[in-house]
């Protein structure tokens, strides 16, 4: 498949401190890739480099044939890139309702939004009951339902998800992966998402990276690394 986003020889980190050497990968359109790895592998680091949070020493972010480093993170989210943060960042103080409403605030008129509202409540119905309450009211799994909706509302063509299922009930976690399954299935969206849970992610993932000291260290389809005895003892501790 034609890669919607290719990552090209990327060094970056902090205060002149690399934590990726040199990684590059490719993600395909409507593919939906495991970032995997331990703690400190590397795995938010490369998706705040994708956002532009973090500028690479060196190498390239390319969407779509776009070459991606002088571009703003505001304008890398106009051209179709949404991320999810780990933390499960909503505005607490205003309503479920107000949340997704901003998320689409800029690619939809009034009524368009209502209608695009209206499809985030078909997704995630727990979040249907709750449209008048606050963030700060919500319980965590309906925190991260809403971070999610709020970044897939304004329709983009790559999501990058940092740890969704941290601190949640394996059935929140289950219904959280399924409704990226269906945007996958129903919508041709492309995820990259960086998980701890390994078994859970690969259930839905059709493709899987490995990070280990920020580098690449396995890039294979997602069966194959299930399969991988070995290489799931050394890198994912199970």
């Amino acid at each position: 498949m034609t890669p919607l986003l290719e990552i090209d020889a990327i060094t970056a980190g902090y205060g002149g401190s690399p934590v990726l050497h040199e990684v590059g990968l490719a993600i395909p359109q409507g593919a939906i890739v495991a970032l995997l790895g331990a703690n400190g592998a590397g795995k938010t680091t490369l998706l705040r480099t994708i956002s532009g949070l973090v500028a690479p020493a060196s190498g390239r972010v390319v969407l779509d044939g776009r070459d991606l480093s002088s571009v703003s993170v505001e304008d890398r989210s106009r051209s179709g890139l949404a991320q999810v943060p780990e933390g499960r960042s909503v505005v607490a103080e205003l309503t479920v309702d107000e949340n997704l409403r901003l998320g689409g605030l800029w690619r939809f008129d009034r009524r368009q939004l209502t209608a695009a509202v209206d499809e985030i409540y078909d997704l995630f119905e727990p979040l249907s009951r709750r449209r008048a309450a606050s963030g700060h009211q919500l319980s965590g799994g309906e925190r991260q339902m809403l971070a999610l909706g709020r970044a897939i509302i304004a329709r983009p063509r790559m999501l990058l998800l940092d740890e969704p299922s941290l601190g949640l009930a394996p059935r929140v976690v289950a219904q959280i992966l399924g409704v990226l399954r269906r945007l996958r299935d129903d919508t041709g969206l492309t995820v990259l998402l960086a998980e701890q849970n390994v078994t859970s992610a690969l259930a839905i993932a059709d493709h899987g990276v490995v990070l280990s000291l920020g580098s690449v260290v396995a890039d294979r389809p997602a069966a194959e690394l299930l399969s991988d005895g070995a290489l799931r003892h050394a890198y994912l501790g199970f």
